[in-house]
């Protein structure tokens, strides 16, 4: 990307809100919690990693951002419940939440793959992503405003060959979008996922994906290259904000052209 640093973060309005970012002490997490955080949200980053999640928010406040961390699991619903109780406490409410805790694993074929690492994938995408939901949309419709972007993945659209349990999770949380808009869409809270592709620094990388696999991955991208995680913070703050009032339910493609639908 080019531009000067104020330039590449320079996003939608969010002052007043406040917005938690799951998985948000690195990567595209990161990337969108920085760019909200310019526009003048106050932010938490829930991160499995603490020490991870300390790190981000010390940088975030040195850029005069309000920010808070916090450790939690997004598959234990005990963990997630404790967490946004600590956020609520020092915010006040929840105007924008962004599903964006992941994993990924080792490449393998759908019958080869164990039960647990299946089971994982399901806890991790779906259901942590439900146990957020859960608690932050009840509040959301008693005000009466109220952002959700799910952040998904092209494997969920066309499925990756090695990667069903990932891509089979990554689907489910589509249609999860799709239902809980519908759902809330007259209530002015909208919810939509992004769907990117390979990421620079994705989850790929920090989850024992071979260097063979990621330029397989690459291979398939028409633009001939990685996303930039800003280049993905952005797109998930434009879906996080009050610019975005009519798309609901949706999905928001960000594959590099891999995927046109």
């Amino acid at each position: 990307m080019t531009g000067t640093d104020d330039e590449r973060h320079r996003g939608p309005d969010f002052s007043g809100r406040v917005a938690v970012v799951t998985g948000g002490a690195q990567g595209i997490g990161y990337a969108a919690a920085e760019i909200m955080g310019d526009g003048g949200a106050a932010v938490a980053i829930l991160d499995w990693d603490k020490d991870a999640a300390d790190r981000a928010v010390a940088s975030l406040s040195a850029r005069g951002i309000r920010a808070l961390a916090l450790h939690a699991d997004v598959t234990d619903q005990s963990s997630v419940k404790s967490a946004f109780g600590d956020i609520r406490a020092r915010f006040g409410r929840v105007d924008a939440l962004v599903n964006n805790a992941g994993v990924a694993g080792p490449n393998r074929p759908v019958w080869e793959t164990p039960p647990d690492f299946m089971r994982r994938m399901f806890e991790v995408h779906v259901m942590g992503a439900y146990h957020c939901i859960a608690e932050v949309v009840p509040g959301m419709i008693d005000v009466g405003y109220g952002r959700i972007v799910n952040v998904a993945s092209v494997a969920g659209k066309e499925g990756n060959a090695g990667g069903g349990a990932y891509s089979a999770a990554k689907a489910g949380l589509i249609a999860l979008t799709k239902s809980l808009g519908k759902e809330l869409a007259r209530k002015d809270v909208l919810a939509n996922a992004i769907t990117p592709g390979m990421v620079t620094t994705g989850i790929g990388a920090r989850s024992g994906v071979s260097e063979e696999r990621n330029q397989q991955l690459t291979a398939l991208i028409p633009m001939g290259r990685q996303a930039h995680p800003d280049e993905l913070g952005h797109l998930i703050a434009f879906v996080a904000s009050d610019r975005l009032t009519f798309t609901t339910g949706s999905v928001f493609d960000a594959s590099g052209g891999r995927a046109t639908y």
